[in-house]
C-alpha cells in the first residue's frame, strides 16, 4: 500500500499500534488464537495459530466470530 499524503506517518498510523495491545492469546481445543476482549468472558476471533490444517476450515473459529472463554485459560 502506497500513501501519498503531506501528513507525518506517525498522525496517519496513530492508532495502528493502539488495536495489538488489546489482544490476547489464549488457548482453546488445542488451538491458539488471538482474541479481542469483547467483556463478559467473550471475545472476537482475530487470527488462529495452528499448525493442522483442518483447523482453519471450521467456521466456528474463523476471525471475526466470537467466542466464550473462561478468564483462566488465558496464557
Amino acid at each position: 500500500m502506497i500513501i501519498y499524503s503531506t501528513l507525518p506517518m506517525e498522525i496517519i498510523f496513530q492508532n495502528e499500534n493502539a488495536a495489538a495491545y488489546d489482544n490476547m492469546e489464549i488457548k482453546i481445543d488445542g488451538m491458539t488464537m488471538l482474541v479481542q476482549p469483547c467483556g463478559n468472558n467473550e471475545a472476537r476471533i482475530v487470527r488462529l495459530i495452528s499448525p493442522n490444517p483442518y483447523d482453519y476450515m471450521n467456521p466456528a473459529y474463523a476471525p471475526g466470530q466470537r467466542i466464550h472463554f473462561r478468564p483462566e485459560t488465558v496464557q
